[in-house]
């Protein structure tokens, strides 16, 4: 069984930055896709990055595009992501997410990924 558990939320001000990690359990995850995904309080689940774990491949929400980093460490089972100039709308809580099929090309689609963590909140006042 796949465990994904999200560390590293917290309170940041407007313009700082944080990094959020995921640490994957369970499985040999070399045909699999990583995901962020984030939900604000009355919004709907919204695609943030996704990584191919298999050769690194990544893909990037628009709006975070150019402030946020996804990255995987292969070694360690973990895959990362830096947040950097974080606004007030960036306030959410995050989850990590993985895709058993998407290795080939990361997908940013929520309905894609079978297996979730718990979340992790991330306050970002202005």
């Amino acid at each position: 069984q796949v465990q994904l558990v999200e560390s590293g939320g917290g309170l940041v001000q407007a313009g700082g930055s944080l990094r959020l990690s995921c640490a994957a359990s369970g499985r040999t995850f070399i045909s699999y896709a990583m995901g962020w995904f984030r939900q604000a309080p009355g919004k709907e689940r919204e695609f943030v990055a996704a990584i191919s774990w298999s050769n690194g491949y990544t893909v990037y929400a628009d709006s975070v595009k150019g402030r946020f980093i996804i990255s995987r460490d292969t070694a360690k089972n973990s895959v990362d992501l830096q947040m950097n100039s974080l606004k007030p709308d960036d306030t959410a809580v995050y989850y990590c997410a993985a895709d058993p099929k998407g290795s080939w090309y990361p997908q940013s689609l929520a309905e894609k990924y079978d297996y979730w963590g718990q979340g992790t909140q991330v306050t970002v006042s202005s």
